[in-house]
């Protein structure tokens, strides 16, 4: 079993399906071939263990073609991409025990009362 995700024409995954293991093919053609073609949509090759693509693509996330990853939608607007295609704040998390939310409004880490 693999899973695959479904492209639009700006490269935001809509769909994620499970399907059958990438080292098989179907009327012989490669998976991503196949189940593009079958749905007239760009498919690529999803892994919850992130070992292709970075991370597991989910509705929403974007692929970046030249870097050929999976790259989860912008959390808030003051985030920026980094050279590994994660988010960062503007400030970093802070580093001890207790628990934050970002705050937009304020660009800074609230602790959390929960």
């Amino acid at each position: 079993m693999a899973h695959y995700a479904f492209l639009d024409q700006n490269n935001i995954v809509t769909e994620v399906i499970v399907g059958i293991h990438e080292t098989e093919t179907i009327e012989g053609l490669d998976t991503e071939t196949w189940y593009g073609n079958f749905r007239d949509q760009v498919c690529k090759r999803t892994s919850y263990n992130h070992k292709i693509r970075k991370q597991f693509a989910g509705i929403g996330y974007r692929y970046d073609t030249n870097a050929d990853v999976f790259i989860r939608p912008q959390p808030y607007l003051s985030w920026t991409l980094d050279n590994n295609f994660d988010w960062q704040a503007p400030t970093p998390y802070p580093q001890d025990n207790k628990m934050y939310l970002w705050d937009e409004e304020n660009l800074v880490w609230q602790e959390s009362l929960n």
